[in-house]
């Protein structure tokens, strides 16, 4: 399995943990996405969190980041440069230390959803 392969399944094992309490929209070999149930009047539905293998990357969307950027204080100068924009991470290889760290901000973020009430 190369790099991308590998870091995407890792990816996606994070967001499979919050896909019975949301709504799946894609499930692709290079593309996980997941939405909130709740849908506005307008139809859109709020988007969780997807994984997509890119040409040059795997990026990791976490929207929890953009709504909630008191979420990211604290967070490693690691997972820092895998940021790129207001809540998507970028992965070349696989980085256990700085995927695990993802996997609790994911967390962190299902939990600050929930309170709020979109889950």
């Amino acid at each position: 399995m190369d790099d991308f392969q590998s870091v995407f399944q890792s990816l996606k094992t994070i967001l499979q943990k919050y896909q019975a309490e949301l709504v799946l929209i894609h499930d692709q070999p290079e593309y996980y996405y997941l939405n909130f149930h709740q849908t506005r009047k307008d139809g859109y539905q709020s988007f969780f969190g997807s994984v997509q293998i890119k040409k040059n990357y795997v990026s990791y969307h976490l929207m929890a980041v953009y709504v909630y950027p008191e979420l990211l204080e604290g967070i490693s100068e690691a997972l820092k440069k895998r940021m790129q924009g207001k809540s998507c991470f970028n992965f070349k290889k696989p980085e256990p230390d700085v995927q695990a760290e993802l996997e609790n901000l994911t967390a962190k973020g299902f939990e600050k959803f929930k309170e709020a009430g979109l889950t």
